[in-house]
């Protein structure tokens, strides 16, 4: 990370507050009315992977758009326009900084079956997710979205494995549920598939429409920004980057040690199906847990959905978010820092890893000891383990006869200083 990050807390949530069933507390009291006893202690329900989804992550990402161009209020291109493509899109192209908070787990929330289905006991983990652009070096606001992640347990009704959902608002208009499962988890880094960003016609990936904004070196078409050459320059932005936006996930892991990583895969539309649909997370044939057969869905105001044609006044959707795929990778990461000497009880020390001159996005790491009389650690490299997240998003947004895919990624490191474990300092 080039610069600190404020570590405020995102949210402000009644403290030590979780769900729990209301009858049960109408049993413990008259349990404790009739026989005074502590009540036992109930641990809330699995997370599973969603324990991974702790504290504050920070990092870096890049987003692709494209966007309705009304012709009542046209964007207004910083150069001239030279371009064949129809005058319906602008294509927006962001470097994103972005940070991820995650809240303690809701708790035991209950949902009632009916008939032979048993209750089923989700646990949810409340986040919120905020999103600037630094494409120009000054940081503008474009994404706000809480939200949460929920555990769901397997049930028979329907006949479902464990599966995670994700609910979240965002404000343009738009709710979305996405559920969906995770893979076992699996030794090394991943393998991430290509996305691709090429609107298409009649619901058709393979009826591919591409616009002259999608070409970098193109300076004269409806695109923000619209003359790339500096940011190529410096290495920012690519070709590559806009043909496929998972080339910045790779990018971010070609040089780092990954010891193991943890896929989420989710959609609002689970039975596309998710591995090997819109947006797979293994670009190979392979087994995969069970995807939900229905579930999720999105919901958008009424100006998204605009007025079908070709009733009075009716032309289409301005802009109708109508699916979402997405895919998590929650990897472990094995960052080498240099130590050094430290006396005991001396203030804490924060460190670099080697790897920050070869990596894009990096934690850093705090080093500290106990107070030991006349004891100190000598001083030497340690290998610490801890969680990176990576993200791909694809949004299918419907306007002008087409379907727009919008892709959004990122990759997130603890935003606090990673504090070395004692063992791995030996007081001597």
């Amino acid at each position: 990370m080039d610069e600190p990050k404020p570590l405020t807390s995102a949210f402000n949530r009644t403290a030590n507050f979780s769900i729990h069933q209301v009858d049960s507390v109408f049993r413990a009291a008259a349990h404790a009315a009739a026989v005074p006893a502590a009540v036992p202690v109930t641990l809330p329900p699995t997370l599973g992977p969603l324990s991974a989804f702790a504290g504050t992550f920070t990092g870096q990402g890049f987003n692709t758009i494209f966007r309705p161009d009304s012709a009542t209020t046209p964007t207004q291109m910083p150069g001239p326009i030279n371009t064949t493509d129809p005058p319906d899109n602008v294509l927006e192209l962001n470097l994103t900084d972005e940070t991820m908070s995650f809240s303690n787990n809701l708790g035991s929330i209950p949902n009632r079956g009916s008939g032979p289905q048993a209750d089923a006991f989700l646990n949810g983990v409340p986040y919120l997710q905020t999103i600037n652009d630094v494409t120009t070096g000054t940081p503008v606001g474009i994404h706000f979205e809480p939200g949460i992640w929920l555990a769901v347990p397997s049930s028979t009704n329907p006949h479902e494995p464990f599966t995670v959902a994700r609910m979240a608002s965002i404000p343009h208009g738009t709710t979305i549920t996405a559920q969906g499962t995770a893979l076992p988890a699996v030794a090394g880094k991943p393998t991430i598939a290509a996305v691709d960003i090429t609107p298409f016609f009649g619901g058709n990936p393979a009826n591919k429409f591409t616009f002259q904004n999608q070409t970098a070196a193109n300076k004269t078409t409806r695109r923000l920004p619209q003359d790339l050459t500096a940011l190529i320059a410096s290495g920012k932005l690519t070709q590559a980057m806009i043909t496929d936006p998972n080339t910045v996930l790779r990018h971010q892991i070609a040089h780092q040690t990954i010891s193991q990583t943890i896929i989420i895969e989710t959609s609002t539309k689970p039975n596309s199906p998710l591995s090997g649909g819109p947006l797979p997370a293994v670009p190979s044939a392979g087994p995969h847990p069970q995807a939900p057969n229905f579930a999720g869905g999105t919901s958008n105001i009424a100006f998204l959905l605009g007025v079908p044609a070709p009733p009075p006044g009716g032309n289409g959707a301005n802009a109708n978010a109508f699916q979402m795929d997405a895919v998590f990778w929650i990897e472990t990461v094995i960052y080498d820092i240099d130590v050094p000497r430290i006396g005991s009880g001396e203030p804490p020390i924060i460190l670099q890893p080697l790897q920050k001159g070869t990596v894009p996005l990096v934690p850093s790491f705090v080093a500290t000891l106990p107070f030991v009389p006349n004891k100190a650690y000598a001083g030497g490299r340690v290998r610490v383990a801890t969680t990176q997240i990576q993200y791909s998003q694809k949004v299918m947004l419907d306007f002008n006869g087409l379907t727009w895919p919008h892709v959004s990624v990122a990759s997130l490191v603890p935003a606090a200083p990673v504090p070395i474990p004692e063992h791995l300092l030996p007081l001597t």
